[in-house]
């Protein structure tokens, strides 16, 4: 019986959850590609195809890939799923009462295949068969998108995070994702994989605004050995570290939480895009941002209900006390300053580490991939010409949701 738990970042992978980018990215456009959070337009086919060698190269190494929208499909096949969904998705507060019911009305009828493609990939105003008496219709044009698409959901690392014997189900920074997570709450509360299963659920799963205290998955590395390393980044708050940490130590499921304090801007949106964990002792590391300048600090439980907080005097000695390693190694983006640039913004630091020293990567990011190839990293290397401009790697593109321990 295969278990949920996620025990490290480089342990051997078990099973994975990926989303193949389909209907949402058809709706990306040079005018709203911007507020989606994409900085570019992507050839959706091209981007199908990519993703799919990504999905047939984990598989390669026995890992076992899950689809969300084929997940999304099988929760809405249970009934309490699919009404929780509509009411959360199609809320009174988002569309007011008399169109919602209409709405959800009209999505109910359909099947669940295609419930779930319009879920994340969007529904226009022109694409809508129905009249309402609600004035929101009236007042939107037909190119309005009556459910904005989710193309993020791609990055299936950030709404939910497994850290060792449970499930963060994050609360996002930014409105253009924050519909994402319950899509998560529902598929790990009733679909067959999860429900009834044995885990926790550190944060995130309340009907509640959250406030300041955000967390997205990118910035969350289970380094192992009971360690957690946080990024508090453009996305993740120190609120919402404190809050999962705090989670984290009440529950037993972590000793130490260690968190670094990014620049908070975009080319550094997540810690995984400026650092992996690539072997037990091996990091890859963009040193225009991971230097021994950034502030770092310590959390530790501390008797049930409190922790102790410290600042560090750098990360690198942080992370070799909790991994209990001698010296740590790290790998620096590959090439001159102008091509580590450019391969950290093409997530040249974004990989995803299948077991130790073996990892996933963009095949375009040839400096730094020679760099790992030197130091005795294996790269599976993925091509990356469309689904890079999303702004995410492998590791972006990924959840794992069950991973041995180091």
């Amino acid at each position: 019986m295969s278990k949920l738990y996620v025990g490290s970042e480089v342990g051997q992978l078990r099973r994975v959850l990926l989303n193949r980018p389909e209907r949402a990215l058809t709706h990306l456009t040079p005018s709203n590609c911007q507020e989606l959070l994409f900085d570019d337009v992507l050839a959706v086919e091209a981007a199908g195809k990519e993703h799919d060698i990504f999905a047939q190269t984990l598989r390669n190494q026995d890992v076992e890939v899950l689809l969300l929208h084929d997940l999304l499909v099988e929760t809405l096949a249970i009934e309490d799923a699919k009404e929780w969904l509509l009411l959360n998705q199609i809320s009174d507060f988002r569309y007011g009462p008399t169109f919602a019911k209409d709405l959800r009305n009209y999505l109910a009828g359909m099947d669940n295949e295609n419930l779930a493609t319009i879920l994340l990939g969007g529904l226009a105003y022109s694409e809508l068969p129905i009249q309402s008496s609600s004035m929101l219709p009236k007042m939107h044009r037909p190119i309005d998108f009556v459910i904005e698409p989710l193309p993020n959901h791609l990055f299936t690392r950030d709404t939910s995070c497994w850290i060792y014997g449970g499930v963060s189900l994050n609360p996002m920074m930014k409105a253009a994702r924050q519909r994402e997570t319950n899509h998560l709450r529902a598929i790990y509360r009733w679909h067959p994989t999860f429900a009834g299963s044995d885990f926790i659920k550190y944060f995130g799963d309340q009907d509640l605004h959250y406030d300041n205290a955000t967390i997205e998955g990118g910035d969350v590395l289970v380094i192992g050995k009971g360690a957690v390393l946080i990024g508090m980044s453009e996305r993740t708050t120190p609120q919402g570290v404190e809050n999962l940490a705090a989670n984290l130590f009440s529950s037993g499921q972590a000793n130490q939480v260690i968190a670094l304090n990014l620049p908070k801007h975009r080319s550094c949106m997540h810690l995984d895009t400026v650092m992996t964990h690539i072997d037990i002792d091996t990091f890859s590391v963009y040193p225009e941002i991971i230097n021994k300048n950034l502030e770092t600090w310590s959390l530790t439980p501390k008797g049930q209900n409190d922790m102790i907080v410290k600042q560090m005097p750098d990360y690198v000695s942080a992370l070799e006390t909790a991994l209990k390693v001698d010296k740590l190694k790290l790998i620096t983006t590959g090439g001159d300053n102008y091509e580590a640039e450019r391969e950290q913004w093409n997530d040249a630091n974004n990989v995803l580490t299948v077991k130790p020293g073996v990892v996933i990567g963009y095949e375009r990011n040839v400096y730094t991939n020679e760099k790992y190839d030197k130091a005795g990293i294996e790269v599976l290397s993925i091509p990356g010409n469309e689904l890079g401009r999303g702004r995410g790697g492998a590791r972006c593109m990924s959840c794992p949701i069950e991973r041995d321990s180091i």
